[in-house]
């Protein structure tokens, strides 16, 4: 794998050689660094109290069949199979107060998310597809995935040019000012951002790449939470802090309301300019660095205490859930910083850590990860709503959770009945094709290496064909 790690890296940092003009950046903000956003099937006002769109996204995803020692409950199958997953959403806002500098917007979602992913979601920490639900009984019956409050309170007069998005529909905004949303919600809509590589619609489809791997954000199986965000914002510089409902079982459906019992509390700190600040050929371009701290408390097994039980003989393989009720904590950072380099080229990296001693909760089986990126618009070849993007993220986990999963532990992801550890390393390459208003085609590539961090199983290819409309 050192070879391949070189030559992506390489890869990557290739984009920067490309001879492109320089950019003068606008003001920034905290979801876009250099992207205008993609085309629609139908425009939108920017002046209407009302904001209505949607999207829909379909992935055919397949791969063929791959070595494989042995595999158990929670494995990949090493047979080859093919899935096909469909995620389709409406966003609706209304602006119950305009005013920019006390605005306050209403945001009701409804969505339906169909299909299966590969192996129903199982045996990959970094599993290939974002938009598979990992428990396929839920079914495709629609439901709210969004219903929230979101308030601006303007610190100064002083307005600066805003996106129109579907959680602010304000154009303008005080330059210094707090926000808050409350309601259900997905964590990641406003925090852990990068612009490059937290699309999984229009770039990358890895989990472990759209979002940080080892941030076990509060969520239930469909990723969304009952939360709390206060945000301030000042010039290049915003603060956030969230407050979230953890489920009542890993990766289950219902949350826990009582917050002394459970919880999911985060802060993020956001500075809009990035490396490139240091370097004066990017000092004008484009940039952010965030770093993340999260807390979790609930219901969670420690990995050590459970192989100690089944030393003892307690029970027949390590079980993670076998203790009795209890409120432990789980704790972790992440950082990520994004960076113009030319006026179609970007670059960004990430990394995650967690304590990785209690259970995998809520998000995915990684206690450790980190990534390297880019993409590239094809503006110089007349196609400006066409993007390449090829990243490179490598996944680890602790020595106890590797223990307890070689002893025949299962997690609500990974469980192979044995394992012989290794990093699980991913590569992942897409071309996104714009074919016409908000219609866009992708083909997508990724190769995964010790899958389940197992050695003795892989490596994988998997391919994707994605179709995606934004109406």
């Amino acid at each position: 794998m050192g070879t391949l790690r070189r030559w992506i890296i390489a890869s990557v940092l290739g984009l920067c050689a490309l001879p492109l003009a320089a950019q003068h950046p606008t003001e920034p903000g905290p979801v876009s660094v250099g992207d205008d956003g993609p085309p629609t099937m139908f425009p939108h006002s920017d002046s209407s109290r009302y904001l209505i769109g949607g999207q829909a996204n379909i992935i055919f995803q397949a791969h063929a069949p791959f070595h494989s020692d042995y595999s158990g409950t929670n494995s990949l199958l090493s047979r080859g199979e093919y899935k096909t997953s469909m995620i389709g959403t409406v966003f609706m806002g209304f602006q119950l107060n305009k005013n920019p500098r006390y605005a306050t917007d209403g945001i009701f979602d409804v969505e339906s998310a169909g299909g299966r992913g590969d192996s129903e979601a199982l045996g990959l920490a970094g599993f290939t597809n974002l938009d598979v639900v990992r428990n396929p009984n839920l079914g495709s019956t629609p439901y709210l995935a969004r219903y929230e409050i979101h308030q601006v309170v303007g610190l100064t007069d002083k307005m600066v040019e805003s996106d129109r998005t579907s959680f602010s529909l304000s154009t303008k905004l005080p330059e210094t000012r707090l926000e808050f949303w409350v309601g259900r919600m997905s964590l990641p809509d406003l925090l852990d951002l990068n612009s490059i590589g937290t699309d999984s619609h229009l770039q990358f489809m890895n989990w472990s790449i759209d979002n940080n791997g080892a941030w076990d954000y509060a969520a239930n199986t469909r990723g969304y939470t009952d939360a709390a965000v206060a945000e301030f914002t000042s010039h290049d510089f915003t603060a956030r802090y969230a407050l979230g409902a953890m489920p009542t079982v890993a990766n289950g459906i219902d949350l826990q309301y009582n917050l002394r019992r459970a919880s999911g509390q985060n802060v993020e700190l956001e500075y809009r300019q990035g490396p490139g600040f240091f370097i004066p050929a990017l000092a004008k371009r484009k940039g952010a660095v965030r770093i993340l701290g999260f807390v979790n408390k609930a219901n969670m097994g420690d990995y050590r205490q459970q192989n100690q039980l089944y030393l003892a003989g307690g029970t027949k393989t390590p079980e993670i859930t076998a203790h009795p009720l209890q409120s432990t904590m789980k704790y972790g950072v992440g950082w990520n910083f994004e960076q113009e380099v030319s006026e179609n080229g970007r670059v960004y990296a990430q990394f995650g850590w967690n304590e990785g001693q209690h259970e995998s909760y809520a998000y995915t089986e990684i206690d450790q990860t980190m990534a390297v990126g880019g993409d590239y618009t094809m503006k110089a070849f007349g196609r400006p709503n066409d993007k390449f993007g090829i990243t490179f993220v490598s996944n680890a986990i602790k020595r106890d959770h590797q223990w307890y999963l070689a002893h025949g532990g299962l997690g609500f992801l990974l469980g192979d009945g044995k394992l012989n550890y290794a990093r699980e390393d991913i590569v992942e390459a897409y071309y996104n094709y714009h074919l016409w208003k908000g219609v866009y085609y992708a083909l997508d590539e990724q190769f995964v290496a010790h899958p389940g961090y197992n050695n003795d199983r892989g490596p994988v290819m998997v391919e994707s064909v994605r179709m995606h409309v934004d109406f």
